[in-house]
């Protein structure tokens, strides 16, 4: 189970450098097509676009994967797993469970989020 926590939170780490650059991405003016320009514009353009519909596709595909799960398994995924805002006490405290209760919760909640990534 410890490589794929490794593999689910590398992803959820690509996700959210997905999201920073789909953000920049988004500061910069939208590129125009000139059908007068020569053709290797229009591959950088074409390539700029093809880039961004593929970090959109891929934030999609995590998104989809999260909204699955129920409340309590979100705030866990997005809060613990995610962007480490709470340590392992602070989650079992505001949870109320103990810490076997913990690891068995996220564990299972890491199974289901992989599970429904995979077939997004």
């Amino acid at each position: 189970m410890r490589n794929d926590v490794k593999h689910i939170q590398n992803i959820l780490k690509y996700y959210m450098q997905l999201k920073r650059d789909i953000e920049v991405f988004s500061q910069v003016s939208s590129p125009t097509i000139n059908s007068t320009t020569g053709h290797s514009h229009s591959n950088v353009t074409e390539t700029a676009v093809i880039n961004h519909t593929d970090m959109a596709y891929q934030i999609k595909k995590v998104e989809d994967a999260i909204k699955v799960l129920d409340d309590k398994e979100q705030f866990v995924l997005i809060e613990y797993v995610m962007y480490k805002h709470y340590c392992r006490d602070d989650m079992c405290h505001q949870l109320g469970i103990s810490y076997s209760g913990f690891n068995y919760s996220k564990n299972k909640i890491l199974k289901k989020f992989i599970s429904k990534y995979k077939t997004a």
